[in-house]
């Protein structure tokens, strides 16, 4: 969910003020020494990462020689071994549907040579050993989990595996050479057998290896394997809790009225009839979000709380913020579209009016919300020595950092417990913190009202579709002129729409030359194409963010739709005419293409009547996914049958997860295709609410969807996002085929 082009080396000068944030939330913990040794113990036997914080122990740059293990490549931080050898692996992301609590422990537990069956899985906190080992900060985004987590998590298992080794050695007076280690027990000479959970204790009091040998691909017997997520029995039961049901003694519920219009302040409150709603303790005016303000109310459950709030009788100023009006915001676009602008690409164009063939195309996408299935929650505890948040975040520090700074503490003052979420797709990892920072100024204010005791923010589903952050309005104007053959000979583009990154620490290395990577991301690659890509960012009142896939959400769609034109102008198979196109440059798109093609059937199988065949492929997040879909038209809408898709990821660490996340990301793609898919504005006001107006996916539209992986042993690449780009452009290149008409806006209209 975050910008593709963000590259590790380019973080450290860039995210300097972030990260300094982000890092001082961790760095002590109250109450234990800093030079504390790993020698503890826990209630009930020593286990390996008994105390995840004490990573930070061997960290303290003081102390530590060069070379010296960082708190991100200690065991002690992410493995607890328990008496009975059950095996607990903590993750340093959030799990919000991705699968990355049962792929990370696969990994690691691959190294450690566990008995599978006896390995669980936790998330971790704000402690700096949580940290994506190559960003140097807290983050579930950009698809990166499994991909910058996978040789960390391997020689943290490696690790851990030659500490015990050591452990059975010692124990047993022999060389470790002589030992190996299978399914959770270290095994000796003349059939001797320890299970890992006799020798935690002996094995946490010894050093950390800093070098370990890792296995071969090839004696992988856990990585690689078809696997059961871990949190599927919970979740499919109704057992498994998010954040949005932490519950603790005396805790009261907040819900908060925000401004109608983005920023908006108050210019009277009425809160007399919401004060006398039975539970409701309190109601109080809140800064919210951009310099707005909202009145919290605050009651001993969220009905109560919700009750009250809609009793409230407020009055709004609105004039001084920008109320944006979609109709006008589309023209206005328009006419940016026709002036010059910053270019990311400056291809000649002087062919284009000489070539032989011209398509003249205007494509149109509108806001859209994340709606993920939990809306947004926080739960924040004052005490004595600072806060605790629970809170299902994507940047754990980033978050702690902006609690402290509103709560007046210091960083390292604030703990948060990162909790399961129920979706996301970017929503959860915001600059701001925003419902962060609001549910902290909730807990402040009641505690300035007597009201000790924790406090849950809770948003709605409306607050959720109408809180903002969405995924920008686009409007791409292309003018492209080719040959006979479907040569390109020029390709002018304009692209217009907000940045996500402006005003953001991602700003000063993103943002260059006036163009917001994030969002032309996807354009012209992997085609070589002479094209001039012009590029507008109006600013409006309207709060963008990053949505699952990011820019590709928009420029998959332009780039295969329009190639697919030149195809059909050029009477080219689309199949034939993208293998051209990538030649050989590009072994990666061709093998994710061939494969879906050749599991759908296409150009093999017969059709039924009415149906046609759609086709496209697109990378993203260093991923490539095609997709080679059935679809048809009925009563005047278009309808999605089947897909099939081919995935390059590299290798596969468990094949249910990718399955499930191309699947998952499939029917999302779908979504962004219906009709009231779009979040749109009127003097200021989002006029959807809830998904009665905002349409998402339901199982009657869901077509049958089969995933096919490319073998590979190379390290993986991300999945969580990879799967959503290419299946609208399918979709809407199969309906082309059966209407004669491309499909120019989304959602797709036909009429």
């Amino acid at each position: 969910m975050m910008p593709t082009s963000i590259q590790p080396s380019e973080w450290p000068r860039a995210l300097q003020h972030l990260l300094e944030r982000d890092q001082a939330s961790d760095t002590d913990i109250p109450g234990l020494p800093r030079r504390s040794f790993l020698k503890m113990a826990s209630v009930g036997g020593l286990a390996i990462g008994a105390f995840p914080h004490l990573a930070l122990a061997q960290a303290d740059g003081a102390a530590k020689p060069p070379g010296a293990l960082k708190p991100t490549q200690q065991p002690s931080a992410f493995v607890q071994i328990a008496p009975n050898g059950e095996v607990t692996i903590t993750i340093n992301r959030l799990e919000f549907g991705q699968g990355v609590q049962t792929g990370l422990p696969m990994i690691l537990a691959e190294e450690l040579d566990a008995d599978w069956s006896l390995v669980r899985s936790k998330s971790g906190t704000n402690d700096a050993a949580y940290y994506d080992p190559l960003f140097g900060m807290h983050l579930t985004g950009g698809s990166n989990s499994i991909k910058n987590s996978f040789t960390q998590y391997r020689e943290l298992g490696a690790r851990a595996r030659a500490m015990l080794l050591s452990a059975a050695a010692l124990k047993w007076n022999v060389d470790a050479a002589t030992l190996r280690t299978q399914a959770g027990a270290v095994i000796g000479p003349g059939g001797r057998k320890a299970g890992y959970g006799e020798l935690a204790e002996a094995a946490m009091a010894l050093p950390v290896p800093e070098k370990v040998v890792l296995k071969d691909p090839k004696d992988f017997r856990i990585i690689g394997k078809p696997t059961t997520r871990l949190d599927a029995r919970a979740k499919s039961s109704g057992r498994q809790d998010f954040g949005i049901d932490v519950k603790h003694p005396g805790q009261l519920t907040a819900v908060v009225a925000h401004p109608p219009v983005f920023r908006a302040r108050l210019t009277s409150v009425d809160d007399s009839a919401a004060r006398a709603v039975k539970g409701v303790k309190a109601v109080f005016r809140i800064p919210v979000d951009g310099g707005g303000e909202g009145i919290a109310v605050v009651a001993d459950g969220y009905w109560p709380a919700k009750v009250g709030r809609d009793a409230l009788k407020l009055q709004w100023n609105t004039a001084a913020v920008e109320k944006v009006d979609s109709e006008k915001q589309l023209a206005q676009y328009r006419e940016l579209a026709k002036t010059p602008g910053p270019r990311k690409y400056d291809a000649d164009m002087s062919a284009l009016d000489k070539a032989p063939h011209r398509i003249d195309a205007e494509i149109l996408f509108p806001y859209l919300a994340h709606a993920p299935m939990e809306p947004l929650n926080c739960t924040v505890k004052l005490t004595e020595n600072g806060a605790e948040l629970w809170v299902g975040t994507q940047s754990a520090g980033l978050d702690a950092g902006a609690a402290a700074k509103a709560l007046g503490l210091k960083p390292e003052q604030v703990k948060v417990n990162v909790q399961m979420a129920g979706g996301g797709f970017g929503r959860r990892f915001v600059g701001t913190s925003d419902y962060v920072v609001e549910a902290c100024e909730v807990a402040k204010a009641a505690r300035t009202a007597g009201l000790n005791v924790p406090v849950r923010l809770i948003w709605s589903r409306e607050d959720d579709v109408k809180g903002g952050y969405y995924r920008p309005m686009h409007l791409h104007r292309a003018s492209i002129g080719f040959d006979e053959r479907g040569k390109v000979l020029a390709w002018d583009h304009v692209l217009v729409g907000q940045s996500i990154l402006a005003g953001t620490v991602f700003e000063s290395f993103q943002v260059k030359d006036g163009i917001d990577a994030s969002a032309t991301e996807g354009m012209r690659d992997p085609y070589d194409l002479p094209m001039r890509l012009t590029v507008h960012h109006p600013k409006l009142n309207v709060p963008v963010l990053w949505w699952r896939s990011v820019g590709s959400t928009h420029t998959a769609f332009v780039m295969e739709t329009l190639l697919d034109d030149i195809a059909r102008t050029t009477n080219q198979d689309p199949v034939a005419y993208r293998m051209r196109l990538f030649d050989d440059k590009h072994p990666r798109h061709r093998a994710a293409l061939q494969l879906a093609v050749d599991q759908s059937g296409y150009g093999k199988k017969q059709l039924p009547a009415g149906r046609a065949w759609g086709v496209a492929v697109h990378e993203s997040f260093e991923s490539v996914v095609a997709y080679v879909v059935e679809a048809s038209v009925k009563d005047g809408q278009p309808v999605l049958h089947r897909a099939t898709a081919g995935v390059h990821c590299n290798l596969a660490v468990n094949p249910r997860s990718v399955e499930a996340q191309v699947q998952g990301a499939a029917v999302m793609g779908l979504s962004m295709c219906l009709p009231g898919s779009a979040i749109t504005l009127k003097d200021g006001v989002v006029d959807q609410s809830n998904f009665g107006d905002f349409t998402v996916a339901r199982i009657t539209d869901a077509p049958e969807i089969s995933v096919h992986i490319v073998p590979s042993a190379e390290p993986p690449k991300g999945m969580g996002e990879p799967g959503l780009p290419p299946l609208a452009p399918a979709f809407a290149n199969a309906v082309a085929k059966l209407t004669g008409k491309p499909i120019r806006q989304m959602p797709f209209n036909l009429g």
